[in-house]
């Protein structure tokens, strides 16, 4: 009896061991520090290794779609190319030379006549510019900017003809070429091979050559002046032309309403020609009495005194109309 009571005691006494450690622990004053410090340091190596695992994830997602791009085989396009520089239709542009200028309409009657193409006892006025190299040899047509290609034609008298459309309503072409390397509905970046120069039958003087275009809204524009800009500035040069043709228009308009204001004054004028119009029988009446003096009617006979009684009334209506 007395063994299991001292068992039982030595039990609840090593029970009460472990509990009594750690209030000891927990009265020393640094315990509360320690267990800060280890908390922070449990926190922080967890958020390190979550940031770690989002950085792997992100390296995964650039991989993928490094590995998915390669798939395609389709030369990409910017997708907005009001950001690229305008460039010249060929690889070197400073071994080139311009067999015939853009027609300028502000130009002067020298530089005029020079634009002019002439063709089947024709002058036409040049839309574009004739780009040849020094050496007269053939050589391959750039893209001038990234595009899509909406037009390849076939004809002899321009020389084949592509058209590569971009934002905007702007439009490239180049005629002249051969040896076409693309088709309709391909993307063009800039810079890429898009034919070789070639010949033309309405410009033959320039041999070899390529016609370069540039066109908004279907209106030639002077290539030169964009070559080494922006295409945007395409965009803001033709607002600026709007305007000024707006302001002109609205400037002439002016004498044409004074005008017909003046028109409206002289109405009364008007009326009097009216009135002259209703003067004619005075005319008739005079060529009807002459063939009465002239001594026959109708009829053959002579008048006698049935004239003068005829040309009393066209009297008396002559006297009512007046």
């Amino acid at each position: 009896m007395f063994r299991m009571i001292a068992e039982v005691i030595n039990m609840r006494e090593e029970e009460k061991k472990p509990t009594s450690t750690i209030r000891r622990i927990l009265k020393q004053r640094w315990a509360l520090s320690a267990i800060y410090i280890a908390s922070a340091a449990i926190i922080l190596a967890a958020a390190f290794l979550l940031q770690n695992s989002f950085d792997d994830s992100a390296k995964d997602g650039k991989e993928e779609s490094a590995e998915t791009g390669k798939n395609y085989g389709e030369p990409s396009v910017e997708v907005n190319s009001n950001l690229e520089t305008i460039k010249m239709p060929v690889a070197d542009a400073d071994k080139t030379v311009i067999k015939k200028q853009f027609y300028d309409v502000n130009a002067d009657e020298k530089a005029q006549e020079e634009a002019l193409v002439f063709y089947n006892n024709r002058y036409e006025q040049n839309k574009g510019i004739d780009i040849a190299m020094e050496d007269g040899k053939s050589f391959d047509v750039k893209a001038s900017l990234s595009g899509n290609v909406t037009k390849v034609q076939d004809d002899a008298l321009l020389g084949n003809l592509v058209e590569v459309e971009h934002e905007d309503g702007v439009v490239t072409r180049y005629q002249s070429v051969k040896d076409i390397k693309v088709a309709v509905g391909d993307k063009v970046k800039q810079g890429q091979a898009i034919a070789t120069a070639g010949k033309s039958q309405i410009n033959e003087e320039a041999g070899v050559h390529v016609h370069f275009e540039i066109r908004k809204d279907n209106i030639a524009l002077n290539p030169l002046d964009f070559v080494d800009k922006q295409a945007s500035a395409i965009q803001s040069a033709t607002e600026t032309e709007g305007s000024e043709l707006e302001d002109s228009a609205n400037k002439e308009e002016t004498p044409a309403v004074e005008g017909s204001e003046a028109d409206k004054e002289e109405t009364p004028a008007v009326e009097e020609s009216e009135t002259g119009t209703e003067e004619a029988p005075a005319v008739d009446e005079t060529d009807e009495s002459t063939d009465l003096e002239s001594g026959t009617d109708e009829e053959g006979s002579v008048p006698g005194e049935d004239t003068t009684e005829e040309s009393d009334s066209l009297k008396d209506s002559l006297n009512q109309s007046n």
